[in-house]
């Protein structure tokens, strides 16, 4: 029987092929350098790839989770994160209604290691994380999700790595066709998208060849109370000067209505735990997304000893988003407190925080912000892959590149209006009201108080390039003085990794450069005004929030067309750029041993990594000019690093039962810091009074981390499992205060002097001792007909994982928190019916809360837990034309998020409902 390999076609892909038994796959697999188990066989049905799923898991040394193209392609997705999301321990990070990131065991996104084919992955961001809303998932072929490293693998990461593989041509039996077609509707945006792939795949004798093409538009409008804030009371109490009224007020209206008497209005330790609302904003987006993947592979294999591979991948995603904002920020630089109606001081007291909640303001500053994001990611991967069987020796060789290439603009048209007004929390968020000033005003509807700022147009541009070479030898041995010893592997890999930035802005402020007339005299009514259900289409702003709210706004579009003059242009500024270069070599060698304990079969994997790791980054500094005038000058800037380490890995596989599998794994493992935080450079950010320093000198973040847990493997392709896992971390990378700056003169918009600070330094370092994650994973996968033939057809697919963490203190006031990205409980359960013609699929995926960000470094910020329902229809017309119905987030689940307490709301974000028809086939 010959291996057929099925090419993903999203949800609408069609399964191919038969299944091969596990000893012919693991037979296979022992090709690969890593034990990637790369050869992912399935058929047609969503049952039978979940036991070839199962089929993986076994015969894999470590702990590993594997999804096969059929599996992905029973279920509605919109990219590959989505894809990945029902596997045991995986979750994702939504924006917007979109799967963005993945988190491996709720571990932060940026602990986890993803590579394509053997490669690590570029990607357009500045850190070490994927951008997996970037690939479509139709031209990915299989994933395995390694939970215990062996010393092979390239890097374990700390939250365990991520194992893409595409298709290739002597995958298949002769030749194939496999086309596919959807249309999606979204419920908010009121818009239709279309997406559709094509496979095609022979073999010409030792030759064969294989492309593929995908494509998708995403329309989505999501509406956001959103942006809401906590801000020290400091913002006023440490003003002098000309500006002293504004700390006098604040003092004596914080002391008149709350009892609150101020000591020291210099000790941030104090004025920091007095709190209100610095922003509360109504935020409506449309995002539409063009989408694009391909894959070339091209084989020669003239033998079963050997086989010489090119495959390509090149994707590009083009992404475009308006955003209109209508914001009242109560902190403003001419403002202060007029009058607390109410204040709450018990539900933060163990922090001894106090909470402004509802606050009458002297001036705030109102906002109307037309917003463009655009972002056009060219993504590109080739590599020659060598599997060659020399007498005794199996030779793996790989040469490649990894390359993402991102162009970013973005623009904000600002106008502002500083009136009396009342900002409070509500249930979902805050809003903004006229106050008992008589100068008050209604802020959503008086276009003509409403005066031009400026409309600024920022220009990014991201090349992240890496390249790598790797060689390994693989041999069985069979030794009369030694039997227990099966195998011995090593291998060498090299790895050249740059990322390099650009950065550029320029504002409008007049009819033609240079000139500033439309400052503060130009109005919003001035411009062509167009209502928000308009701006971004589908109907009435949040019309799930019993609170709503309506306003007129400039559109994007006219902005564009009316406001850029004749010669407009964006220049990249010299102090903006930046560049890091990162050159690794990693050697290993591993054994495998077999062996009975008693009468039960034992395996064992045991292995030793070492990485040698250079560094060499550029940049600027900035600092304040040194002969008086207003801004700051970039000085140039470079700086060399290097770390090395040795990395134990050991894996055990020891058969209790024929049915019954214990495993143990324990390794030490790493993750590498963001390029962005090693980038030697200096950047300001005048309105949180911060210098933020790059740091060359950054180490990995390490884990010491082992496992214990039992599979047992039933009939019927069922399977429990459960496993316990504890991981011991440190060096973990923290923004730490690392000096002060004195006496900065920070100016206003309009070139005023707003006045005269000390600027703390800030700095990414690695944080002093260590936090343990410790945790339970239980997987079920349980075909009902199990129990009772009756219920044939019928099954349930379900895992769930749970933490526990030990706090670390990353707040500046000492509030503790657990470490940003990390959910203490995770589930996804799927609920299948399948026969010849017919099959149904729901499934939920459960993330519990976690902490976003830490708010200016002292109040963390958290995403409420977020549940998702999901279905999938699908109907088989013959044996080569299958229909689909599918819905995404059906029950149309909010994105929520607070401050410390659900009392304290920062968004109530909808994106809507998702529903997809389509039709796949082979032919």
């Amino acid at each position: 029987m010959k291996t057929h390999r099925l090419f993903v076609l999203s949800p609408l892909a069609l399964a191919l092929g038969t299944l091969l038994s596990s000893t012919n796959a693991l037979a296979d697999d022992q090709a690969t350098p890593s034990n990637d188990i790369e050869e992912i066989v399935v058929t047609g049905s969503y049952v039978k790839s979940l036991e070839k799923a199962i089929d993986l898991k076994r015969v894999n040394i470590g702990f590993s989770d594997s999804i096969v193209a059929s599996d992905i392609a029973d279920f509605p997705e919109q990219n590959l994160a989505e894809a990945l999301q029902r596997m045991p321990g995986v979750t994702i990070e939504r924006n917007k209604g979109l799967g963005q990131k993945v988190n491996v065991r709720s571990l932060p996104s940026e602990f986890t290691f993803v590579s394509i084919n053997n490669l690590a992955t570029a990607s357009g961001s500045g850190g070490r994380d994927v951008e997996f809303d970037m690939f479509a998932s139709e031209i990915i072929q299989s994933v395995t999700v390694k939970k215990s490293p062996t010393a092979a693998d390239e890097e374990g990461g700390i939250a365990d790595s991520v194992a893409i593989t595409t298709a290739r041509p002597f995958d298949y039996d002769g030749r194939q066709l496999v086309v596919s077609a959807e249309g999606a509707y979204n419920d908010i945006s009121e818009k239709s998208d279309p997406k559709f792939a094509v496979l095609a795949s022979d073999t010409f004798g030792d030759w064969g060849a294989l492309a593929s093409f995908a494509y998708s538009k995403r329309s989505n409008r999501t509406d956001s109370n959103s942006g809401i804030n906590f801000r020290p009371l400091s913002r006023w109490l440490e003003k002098t000067g000309k500006s002293q009224w504004q700390a006098d007020q604040a003092a004596d209206v914080l002391l008149r209505d709350t009892g609150i008497s101020i000591n020291d209005r210099k000790n941030k330790d104090e004025t920091s735990r007095v709190v209100f609302l610095d922003k509360v904003g109504d935020r409506a987006y449309l995002t539409e997304q063009d989408k694009w993947g391909a894959t070339l592979s091209l084989q020669y294999k003239p033998s079963s000893e050997l086989s010489l591979t090119f495959d390509g991948l090149l994707g590009n995603f083009d992404n475009h988003e308006d955003e209109y904002d209508a914001a009242a920020y109560t902190a403003s630089s001419i403002s202060s407190l007029e009058k607390i109606n109410q204040y709450d001081s018990a539900t933060l007291s163990d922090y001894g925080i106090t909470v402004l909640t509802d606050v009458d303001y002297a001036a705030t500053q109102h906002e109307f912000l037309s917003k463009e994001n655009s972002q056009d990611t060219d993504y590109q991967q080739f590599s020659l892959t060598l599997d060659w069987q020399l007498a005794a020796w199996k030779i793996y060789g790989i040469v490649g590149y990894s390359g993402a290439e991102k162009q970013a603009e973005t623009t904000n048209l600002k106008h502002t209006a500083y009136r009396p007004t009342r900002t409070r929390y509500t249930s979902t968020g805050g809003e903004t009201l006229p106050s008992s000033n008589p100068n008050t005003f209604d802020m959503y509807n008086s276009p003509d108080a409403y005066l031009f700022d400026y409309y600024e147009v920022n220009q990014e541009h991201i090349n992240d390039d890496k390249y790598a070479t790797q060689l390994d030898f693989k041999r069985d041995l069979q030794l009369d003085f030694f039997p227990a010893l099966a195998q011995i592997q090593f291998g060498v890999r090299v790895t050249d990794k740059s990322k390099e930035r650009d950065y550029g802005t320029n504002r409008v402020k007049g009819p033609s450069e240079g000139d500033s007339s439309w400052v503060g005299v130009r109005t919003l009514a001035d411009s062509q005004l167009t209502d928000i259900s308009n701006l971004v289409s589908g109907g009435e702003y949040l019309s799930e929030v019993d609170s709503k709210v309506n306003w007129m706004q400039i559109a994007n579009s006219y902005a564009r067309n009316e406001l850029r003059y004749t010669g407009f242009s964006v220049a990249y500024e010299p102090d903006q750029y930046y560049k890091v270069k990162e050159k690794t070599l990693a050697l290993y060698a591993m054994a495998d041993f077999h062996f009975d304990i008693a009468t039960m079969p034992a395996t064992l994997n045991a292995g030793v990594r070492y990485i040698d790791t250079k560094v060499h980054s550029s940049g600027y500094h900035q600092v304040q000019n040194e002969d008086g005038t207003t801004g700051f000058t970039a000085k140039p800037v470079s700086k060399d690093g290097n770390y090395k380490e040795t990395l134990p890995s050991v894996n055990f596989a020891l058969e209790l039962t024929d049915d019954l599998l214990l495993r143990a794994a324990a390794s030490k493992t790493f993750i590498r810091p963001a390029l962005t935080d090693i980038a030697y450079k200096r950047s300001v950010s005048l309105n949180e009074f911060k210098y933020r320093d790059g740091n060359p000198d950054l180490k990995p973040t390490y884990a010491d981390q082992w496992e214990f847990g039992l599979e047992w493997y039933l009939d019927e392709g069922a399977l429990l499992a459960v496993s316990y896992f504890e991981k011991e971390i440190e060096g973990v990378v923290r923004e730490s205060l690392t000096g002060v700056v004195n006496n900065v003169t920070k100016y206003n918009d309009n070139g005023t002097v707003d006045g005269i600070y000390d600027f703390d330094i800030y700095q990414k370092v690695n944080a002093e001792g260590s936090y343990d994650v410790s945790g339970i994973e239980l997987v079920a996968q349980l075909p009902l007909s199990y129990f009772d033939e009756m219920l044939s057809g019928f099954g349930i697919n379900a895992n769930y994982t749970v933490l526990d963490n030990s706090l670390t203190g990353a707040s500046d006031l000492g509030i503790p928190t657990p470490p940003e990205g990390l959910a203490e409980e995770t589930y996804n359960v799927t609920f299948y019916y399948e026969n010849q013609r017919f099959d149904a699929r729901i499934s939920y995926n459960y993330k519990d809360k976690y902490v976003e960000r830490i708010e200016r470094d002292m109040y963390p910020v958290y995403r409420n837990a977020y549940g998702q329902t999901d279905i999938s229809l699908g109907y088989r017309v013959n044996d080569m034309v299958k229909v689909t119905l599918e819905g995404i987030n059906i029950l149309n689940e909010e994105t929520t998020g607070y401050t410390l307490n659900p009392v304290f709301p920062t968004m109530y974000e909808f994106s809507g409902r998702r529903l997809s028809l389509g039709i796949r086939g082979n032919f």
